[in-house]
């Protein structure tokens, strides 16, 4: 896919954002890392998408290399989707991604807790 990224001059960073960058890519990966998938099953796993938008990240990341698609000759055709071992180099950076998150969750839910707490002490007062 055309990206908007200099590929000689531009931050490592924002090559890997390239790649991984949007909202449903990483979960994408992060269900194929576990095994082949059905489009069927990708949709399914991630109900909040539309079916253009899984199709659209799909065809970047197999563009991309970091997936592969298997189309079966059969009626009616058959596709599964499948990390690469390119794409399985992701892995780490995806469970770093998910530590942080389940971090950053569990600070704001104790965060809205002391809210919460705080309000209803001010209620009784």
């Amino acid at each position: 896919m055309a990206r908007n990224y200099n590929w000689k001059t531009g931050c490592d960073v924002e090559a890997t954002l390239s790649v991984i960058g949007g909202r449903w890519k990483p979960i994408l990966v992060c269900h194929l890392l576990s095994g082949r998938k059905r489009f069927g099953e990708l949709k399914r796993l991630t109900p909040n998408a539309t079916e253009r938008m899984i199709t659209l990240q799909l065809r970047e990341l197999e563009a991309d290399g970091v997936i592969s698609r298997h189309v079966f000759a059969e009626v009616p055709p058959r596709v599964e989707y499948a990390i690469t071992d390119f794409g399985r180099s992701l892995e780490p950076v995806l469970e770093s991604m998910q530590s942080w998150g389940r971090s950053f969750k569990a600070r704001r839910l104790d965060e809205e807790s002391e809210v919460l707490a705080c309000s209803q002490v001010e209620q009784v007062e």
